[in-house]
This record gives structure tokens, sequence and C-alpha cells, in this order.
């Protein structure tokens, strides 16, 4: 029932979720040393809901008929023991105070707790509040009852949102409402005290909300009576001042109110541009991970203002892999009136959106070459989303293969991370490709067998362990000429490129008999039959007996496990090819078992168990667990001969 029809009704009571409960015990209880963070959580609150009314005054200009000067107000009344922050923006109504203070996006609550338990409020802990999205409750940390007061613009009714924090809140029609807007009246709690007075107040709003720019005044009562309004911020966009006006301090305050993440920005970037189209640009490049980095609607969280007005908080200037960018964007172009389908159209945007990109890019570049070791910090956080451009964006791809650092198999603790330009510099003689393999986990991968061959002629392979790098590979044509490379697929090509071990001893170690070698082949695909699509004779085994890999023509092996997992239609896994080496010991055995034309059940049973072996390795489960117990079991009776 919406608040238009709604007669005026008595008190509503209402729990709140178990995750909001959990979440005020925490904050209260917790060890939070930077209390004052309540303050700017609720100015931040009520800087937005004056942003929200400038917006939906564009469509409906009545709305502000009669208050059009925006502001937010701080009421301290030591007599009282009680701190009113207010402000003549969006309001709220019924449903909507229950939706915004009852509820907490159920996603951020957990993040915020679990970033709790994990120990992480013993340091920074001032962070976490913003960072996960529970602003207004921070109010609980100073106030034993806090007191609502709204109106949505436009709507008759005023409501009053009453809780002590400890499980459950009232709601009631009230009459003593702000005409439009929300004033939030916070019952101090004894010890303190402090943030009643205005000297602490003021601090608060100079170190943490100077860049708001809706104008902050601070009224301390006197005696029952209200005493001199002052105004206590600059209250002027801090991305149109110039750049030496600014402090770093402010700057880092500023990244925290429009990202949520309050140290000191890896990269910021500040700067105007003129000619034919004019826009203002402060941007941020984290240099830690945000909590939202994968969510899967993957929207830009860059905030555009049109002259000053805000339009979107997600406005999606940039593209979805450089989401992580945060901050703000005001164009002095566009209509005001825009919204966001045509956002995605307007042309206007469309070369903004080039211009600014293209400039994020250049940036961190210079960041790369400036700083290798803070820029590696960074490329660990943002990293895999930066790879979706690489298979997203054909135009930028090369930029984005500068950016890109991985791990490969010539890392060391002294340098982790490894350039393609690196690895092209490092290529072997006559070799043409550069080589990758993927996988879930970057240990798993390290481990695999399919390195064995490229490690023993020192040639690199690029270890990747993020689900985009399944896809990128498949699209990128290649780098500085040479073609990317799965080790898990097709054959090795390893023929022209000399090991680095090739001593006397080596080579007689590695002596086999052709003959043998291919009778047991021969005996493995009938033994394994349709279970895999070939069995040969491996290039890339030094010191596993086997492996698996997939064909030339099909997808990577790595890429056709996550399509099967997500059920990808027209996905079938295929059978894979398994290759042996003939040189290990027990392969060496079961040729000889082959070519004598000997205990065939052996050979059989055998074949089977290195084919579970090889999925084991590959991180896959066995086909047949019993079966594999069973010939296992087989296997060792024989071997003791029981």
């Amino acid at each position: 029932m919406s608040t238009k029809t709604r007669e005026k009704s008595s008190e509503e009571k209402h729990e709140f979720q178990a995750e909001v409960a959990k979440l005020l015990h925490l904050m209260v209880h917790s060890v939070y040393s930077e209390r004052d963070v309540f303050l700017r959580e609720l100015i931040s609150n009520a800087a937005d809901a004056c942003d929200k009314l400038r917006y939906e005054a564009i469509s409906k200009p009545k709305i502000l008929t009669g208050d059009t000067d925006l502001e937010i107000t701080i009421t301290a009344d030591k007599k009282a023991k009680t701190l009113t922050i207010s402000d003549n923006g969006i309001g709220m109504n019924h449903d909507e105070l229950i939706d915004n203070l009852g509820t907490i996006a159920r996603s951020g609550t957990k993040a915020f707790m679990d970033a709790v338990a994990a120990g992480k409020d013993k340091s920074g802990d001032v962070n976490l509040i913003g960072q996960f999205g529970v602003g207004f409750y921070s109010a609980f940390m100073v106030a034993d009852t806090v007191e609502v007061r709204s109106r949505r613009a436009g709507e008759k009714a005023g409501w009053l949102w009453t809780s002590d924090g400890t499980g459950s809140f009232t709601l009631t029609e009230d009459d003593t409402a702000p005409a439009r807007g929300t004033a939030i009246t916070l019952n101090i709690k004894k010890d303190d005290k402090e943030f009643l007075e205005g000297f602490r107040i003021e601090k608060i709003v100079r170190d943490y909300s100077d860049h708001v720019a809706i104008p902050i005044k601070l009224i301390e009562m006197e005696k029952g009576k209200p005493g001199e309004e002052r105004q206590v911020n600059e209250a002027s966009a801090l991305w149109t001042r110039a750049k030496k006006d600014i402090t770093k301090d402010q700057y880092r305050e500023f990244f925290g109110h429009v990202s949520g993440l309050f140290g000191d920005p890896a990269v910021t970037i500040h700067y105007r541009a003129e000619g034919r189209h004019e826009y203002q640009v402060l941007l941020f490049v984290p240099a830690e991970k945000p909590y939202d980095l994968y969510d899967p609607e993957r929207r830009g969280r860059q905030k555009l203002y049109v002259r000053k007005v805000f339009i979107s908080e997600d406005a999606e200037i940039l593209p979805p892999w450089l989401r992580f960018v945060r901050g703000v964007i005001d164009s002095e172009d566009m209509p005001l009136n825009i919204s966001r389908e045509m956002l995605q159209n307007n042309p206007i945007v469309g070369q903004i959106r080039k211009a600014v990109t293209k400039r994020v890019l250049n940036e961190l570049k210079k960041f790369a070459k400036k700083d290798e070791q803070a820029y590696a910090g960074v490329w660990s956080s943002v990293g895999p989303v930066l790879k979706e451009g690489i298979y997203e964006d054909m135009e930028r791809r090369d930029e984005l293969f500068e950016l890109a650092r991985f791990t490969t198999t010539a890392s060391t603790d002294e340098v982790p991370l490894r350039t393609l330009a690196d690895y092209v510099a490092g290529m072997k003689e006559n070799q043409t490709a550069i080589y990758y393999i993927t996988g879930d986990e970057a240990d798993a991968i390290s481990a695999s067998p399919q390195l064995e061959g490229f490690r023993a002629r020192g040639v690199e392979v690029l270890l990747l362990s993020d689900p985009i790098d399944s896809f990128w590979t498949t699209t990128a044509l290649g780098y500085e000429g040479k073609p990317f490379r799965s080790i898990t697929q097709g054959a090795a090509d390893l023929d022209a490129i000399e090991a680095e071990k090739s001593d006397e001893k080596d080579k007689k170690d590695k002596e086999t008999d052709n003959e043998a070698t291919s009778a047991l082949i021969t005996a493995m695909k009938t033994a394994l039959g349709d279970s895999v699509s070939d069995v040969r004779e491996s290039k890339r085994l030094t010191d596993s007996p086997v492996c698996l890999i997939a064909g030339d023509g099909g997808l990577d092996r790595n890429l056709e496990k996550l399509l099967s997992r997500q059920q990808a239609p027209g996905v079938q896994k295929s059978a894979p090819i398994l290759e042996i080496n003939p040189s290990h010991g027990l392969l060496q055995v079961l040729a000889s078992q082959a070519k004598a034309g000997s205990d065939v059940a052996l050979i059989e049973d055998a074949s089977r168990l290195l084919l579970d072996q090889a999925f084991i390795l590959d991180g896959e489960p066995v086909s047949d667990p019993t079966d594999f117990a069973k010939r296992m079991t087989s296997v060792m009776q024989r071997a003791f001969g029981s």
C-alpha cells in the first residue's frame, strides 16, 4: 500500500533482519576507535539525498518550490544531549524508511562481518564502515537511540523511525517531520558527549567532509535557543578546484567518499578537458580491491554530473573492465535531462568515454613505469578485471598487454610478476610462440606434468589461474607477432628447441625400445577405447608417466571444464588425448609386457589406472571410484605376489 493511500496509522513495530541485528551488535561492542566516523557517514548520506533531489527536480521542478537552496544542518544541544543532522534533500517515505534503514544488502553485511571476524577491525577499522555500505548504522556507536524524521519530496505524509539498535525499530506517521528531507536525531551516550562540542564537530567536518559540495552549517543550542549559524565546510566541488589548491588529505577523503575505500588511492587522475567538449575529471585507481569488484552486473562506479548537477552514480562512462576506477566526471555539454538509456547512445558520452578511457590507461602505464612494485600490488587486486578488457576490447588490446603482469615459470621471489615484453625478450632460439597453461589454482598449475618438457628446455610458460584467462587466450591473436599457445592442447612443438640438460647419462636414461612403445600404445588404445581420443608418445613429459591434453581442433581442456560447469549450451566434454612418457620406468616395464604379448589383464588395469592418475593430476575426479579401487587392489596384489 502506498503512502498516498495509507490512512494515518498507529505505531508500527518491525524487527531488523537477522544480519542487521548482528551487525549492530558488532558495531556497538567491537573495537572501533575512530568513533567520529559516524558523522562523516551521516553527512555523506545527506549530501547524496540532496544530489538525488537535484536530479529528480530536472523532470519535476515543482518539488523544489519554496526551498531551492539545498543545505545540511548540524544542531548540537548539550542540554538535551542530542545531535541532529538534517537536510532538505529527497527525503524518504514509509516504504523507503523500511527498505533503507531496516535492511542492508546481505552481501555487504556478510563481507563486513567476515572482515571483523578475520581481525581486520584491529587496523584501519575506520575503513570498514563505509566500505560495506553500513554507514547509517555507525550512529549507534555514539547514540543510545536514533530518531529519523523524514518526508519524501512531493508527498504529504511525514514519518518517524525510531530504534535503540538492539533488534527492532518503530515507524509511525509524524507531523513534525521536515517539510521535505530528513532529520536524524542522535541521543548521545554518556561517554560520547565530546560530539556535542562545536569545535569537535567543526574539526570532523573539515577533516572528513570539506569536499562535500553542499553547504554544511552548524548551530549550537544555548540555553534552549539556537545560537548563531555558521558554515563549516568549503562547499565547493573538489573536482572544480585547481590541483595546487587541494591537499593530499583532501584527495584521500574524497576518494573515500566516492569509493568506500578509506586508504590512499594508488593513482589520482585530475584534469580539465577543453576544446570540442568541456568536462572535468577526478578519478582514482584504488590500491586495494573494492569489495563489489565482482558484482555480476559489472556496473561502472563513476559519478556523472552535468554542470555540477548530479545525474547518476553508476553512469558507466568507463568500460566494465575499468569498473574499479572510482570518481567523478562533470560535463559542461550534456543536457541536464539525459536519461540512463540516452547515456548509452549519446555521442558526447561516447567521445568522453573514449578520451577518459585512454587517459586512465596512460596514467596506469606511467604509474607502472614509476613504481613497478606498487603497480604489482594494484595488478594483484584488479588484474583479473583488466584482463576482461583483453577479451572484450580488441581496439585497446595492445595497450592492455602493456599493462598486464603474469606469474610464469621464470618468476622469482624478487620479481614475482613478468611482462609480455620480458617474456619475448627471453624467448629461446627457434621458439615461435608464447606458451601458457590455465587452471583453477596457481599452485596446482605450477605442478602440472605438462610443464616438464618446457622446464627441461628453459622455455618460459605463463601460469594463468583466473577464469577469464581461458577466454582471452582464445581470442588474442598474439603479442609482437608471437601467437599464444596452450601447452595442454595439440602437439608440444618442442623438437626445435634444445634441452638444457643433454649429457650422455641423460641420453642413456631416455633410451627406449620404439617397437615396445608402439606395442604398448596399441594395447592401451584397445584397453581404454572411447575413454580417450588417442594415446601417443609425449614430447612434453620428462618425469611423469602420463598427462592429458586436448586435440588441436577443440577447446583447451580448462576452458572446456569451465563451460561444462556453467552448463553452457552446445558444450560437451570431449575425450582427451593421453600422452605417455616411454622413458619412465613404469611405462618401460609395461612396454616390455606389451611387446611380449603377456599379461593382457595387467596392461588393461594399468592403462585404466594411468588414465585415472592423469585425470587426478588435471584436477578432475576419476570417472568410476569403485572401479579405480578394484583395479588398484588387483595391481597391488600382483606386485606383492598374493
